[in-house]
């Protein structure tokens, strides 16, 4: 038998990000073996895991790998995994955090482009050859339109940082304070919802944070408001989003990430004013080979250094 580590990896990733692994692990395909036979013949070996981290690992199948002792997310969240359980159990968990804030907060302000211009709608509209029988309707403005973070960790100062290259003045709620005092905290959402045009979600996911976007909110921003969702599906209610949204109260929404991904509600889908996207703020060829450099080094560093280079728990 190797003497290499076993490591189970959750979810399927990148081949490439396979045969780098195997260098240093034994790899165990949890996506694509016989789950059930390979748990019973090599659970008491796998001492490593790797998965996406919006999938996370289940406590049912921590329960199921008794030699467990790090855990390494591929991406930023750590909401899908019970931290609380890892801790009870001494398991080590990490993400890879910073090395997608640009392209994630590159996302934000396209999707803040695309409802307030209806750059989609008029896609549709040319490619349908209706500009041949008439004008596409007019757009908004956003330069200069007031922009609201949630959640002014790296990626909520990101966005900040290019909205104010809009001439947009920021104004934010956060339990941190902005690194720059010249934007604006915010000490509910209520209220800063009642005081900007654009309500953009940066936020951490998890039940502290559920649905904390509610019909309050949403009719506090009001039917010039647009919201913008790259954070977690589960903080906004998505049944009041709808029923905003449909009665006219909300002038559209921008949506990266959803509840029950990668089912998004019929009714999303038939609005014209919402811009929908797969979960796609991280997918930059860039961004995916560093974050998978990030969540491969971490499991190497544990495992030959004793220390994971971005630690979570």
């Amino acid at each position: 038998m190797s003497s290499k580590p076993e490591i189970l990896v959750i979810s399927e990733i990148p081949q490439t990000m396979i045969d780098t692994l195997e260098r240093h692990f034994v790899v165990h395909r949890y996506w694509q073996t016989d789950a059930p036979a390979l748990l019973r013949e090599r659970a008491p070996a796998i001492r490593g895991a790797l998965t996406r981290a919006a999938k996370g690992i289940s406590n049912a199948l921590i329960e199921q790998l008794p030699a467990l002792e790090v855990i390494s997310g591929f991406g930023v969240g750590v909401d899908a995994t019970d931290l609380n359980v890892c801790r009870q159990r001494g398991i080590k968990v990490s993400n890879t955090p910073n090395v997608l804030n640009e392209c994630v907060a590159d996302i934000g302000l396209a999707l803040m482009l695309a409802v307030t211009r209806k750059i989609c709608e008029a896609d549709r509209f040319a490619r349908a050859g209706e500009w041949e029988h008439g004008a596409f309707p007019g757009a908004w403005k956003m330069s200069g339109k007031r922009c609201g973070i949630v959640g002014m960790g790296n990626i909520g100062h990101d966005i900040a940082q290019r909205a104010a290259a809009f001439n947009m003045p920021i104004h934010y709620f956060s339990p941190r304070e902005a690194r720059n005092s010249h934007w604006q905290r915010h000490d509910s959402l209520i209220k800063l919802a009642n005081a900007v045009d654009f309500l953009v979600l940066t936020l951490p996911g998890g039940a502290k944070t559920q649905h904390i976007i509610n019909r309050d909110v949403l009719d506090a921003l009001g039917p010039e408001g647009i919201l913008i969702n790259i954070a977690r599906g589960s903080v906004v209610d998505t049944g009041a989003l709808i029923a905003v949204l449909q009665e006219g109260k909300l002038r559209g929404a921008g949506l990266d990430v959803f509840e029950e991904e990668p089912h998004i509600p019929p009714a999303l889908r038939s609005l014209q004013n919402v811009v929908l996207l797969p979960h796609i703020a991280s997918n930059t060829a860039e961004t995916r080979q560093a974050m998978a450099d990030l969540t491969i080094n971490n499991l190497v560093s544990y495992f030959t250094q004793g220390k994971l280079l971005t630690p979570v728990v």
